[in-house]
């Protein structure tokens, strides 16, 4: 374990503190804590670059924690009627699609090294931007 992997999990473990903030209609702090954790986000990878402590667990921890937020954000807007059922669909599908194909790549012996992409990434940041901006609608209507 090093700085970046720890970062890491602080993003999984804001995971719930977001997911009931949601629930409990605090989207200020919602948003406040799913920024946070789209920070370290951020962060863990420049320190890992920077301080070249790249590891194999930081390189599959990372994504999992992206996967995991955004599912949750995703999940709870459902719930709250916030966002339809057939976008959560679509990325929940990718998502497994994603996690079986790796595991049918492992299953017949080939190295699976997790590395994120650009287009990876790139979709990560597009989903939290649209989450994100549906988070301040809804809570600008709340509001005002």
């Amino acid at each position: 374990m090093n700085l970046p992997n720890y970062i890491t999990l602080v993003r999984i473990v804001l995971i719930p503190f977001f997911v009931n903030s949601m629930i409990y209609g605090y989207y200020r702090l919602a948003l406040a804590i799913f920024v946070v954790a789209c920070v370290t986000d951020a962060l863990d990878g420049l320190i890992a670059r920077v301080t070249h402590s790249i590891t194999e667990l930081g390189a599959l921890l990372d994504p999992i924690a992206d996967k995991l937020l955004i599912l949750s954000a995703f999940v709870t807007l459902v719930l709250l009627g916030m966002l339809p059922v057939w976008l959560v669909i679509i990325v929940v599908s990718r998502d497994m699609i994603l996690i079986l194909g790796s595991l049918v790549i492992y299953y017949l012996g080939h190295e699976i090294k997790a590395r994120p992409s650009f287009i990876g990434k790139a979709t990560t940041a597009f989903f939290t931007l649209v989450s994100g901006v549906q988070y301040v609608v809804r809570g600008t209507k709340i509001v005002g």
